[in-house]
C-alpha cells in the first residue's frame, strides 16, 4: 500500500511510503533536510512499524515539538492504521 502523510511544524511537507504487512518500505520525504532524509529513509527501510516508532516517537527539533523523525513516526502508525 502507498501512503502520502502531510507534516505538521517541520521542514518537510510530506512523507510518501509504501507498506506491506507491516513492514515500511520507499520512504521519501518531500522537502527538509535533503541529506538527513535521505539518511532517515535508508535506516527505516524494511523495519517495522514498531521498531520505526520506538526508535523515533518524541524525537524533537530545536524549539519544536516535533521533527522530521517524530513524524515519520506518526505517519507509519497512521499508514498501518489505514491498512487494516
Amino acid at each position: 500500500m502507498h501512503y502520502e502523510y502531510n507534516c505538521t511544524m517541520t521542514c518537510a511537507a510530506k512523507i510518501l511510503l509504501d507498506m506491506n504487512d507491516g513492514v515500511v518500505s520507499n520512504v521519501k520525504f518531500v522537502g527538509g533536510c535533503d541529506g538527513n532524509q535521505k539518511g532517515i529513509c535508508s535506516l527505516v527501510e524494511g523495519m517495522s512499524v514498531e521498531d520505526i516508532e520506538s526508535k523515533l516517537t518524541g524525537i524533537t527539533c530545536g524549539r519544536k515539538p516535533t521533527s522530521c523523525p517524530d513524524q515519520l513516526a506518526k505517519a507509519v502508525r497512521e499508514a498501518y492504521e489505514a491498512s487494516k
